[in-house]
């Protein structure tokens, strides 16, 4: 495929990235939202294919899409006061988000017109990134990896206590 292909693709992608995330925030049906994240985690993903971080990419579809955004779906869904069509949320502060948001935009633009550095090498990695990762995590990187899990184990815990629902009663003598 030829460079005007990829442009087209990757502004498709990056609208329907941009248009999604504004659907999430400015919807006022909370279902309408969720589903309309699950768009924009899409587009994220695929924009990290176009730059080259496939495995950044797959863990965006798995982390987000598989995990988190059914999670919120599951507590949207099963949540009974959710499912009362009159109830909406409200869109506040629209004048603070759009001094904020072309602040943010004013940044990203300085910072993309004052680097000229930004285009990537033309130095290939030898092999796959997720077999070099993979390698890295396994060697260099064992004990963070082995911290992160256990902390991730007592936040699972953590979680499951909080949220059971014979809770201990402190008054009984």
């Amino acid at each position: 495929m030829n460079n005007l292909t990829y442009t087209v693709i990757f502004y498709i992608f990056a609208a329907i990235t941009v248009f999604s995330a504004a659907f999430v925030v400015l919807s006022r049906n909370v279902i309408y939202s969720a589903f309309s994240l699950l768009f924009t985690f899409f587009g994220v993903a695929a924009l990290y294919v176009f730059l080259s971080a496939d495995f950044i990419a797959v863990t965006q579809i798995v982390v987000y899409v598989g995990g988190i955004l059914v999670l919120l779906l599951f507590g949207v869904m099963f949540t009974k006061s959710i499912m009362n069509p009159g109830l909406k949320s409200e869109v506040l502060h629209v004048i603070p988000g759009t001094v904020i948001l072309a602040g943010i935009i004013g940044a990203l633009l300085y910072t993309f017109y004052t680097t000229h550095t930004w285009m990537p090498s033309e130095k290939q990695l030898n092999g796959s990134i997720v077999e070099r990762i993979g390698y890295e995590t396994m060697s260099h990187y064992v004990l963070p990896f082995e911290m992160v899990s256990i902390l991730l184990l007592a936040a699972l815990i953590g979680a499951a206590f909080l949220a059971r629902f014979d809770k201990p009663d402190n008054n009984k003598s």
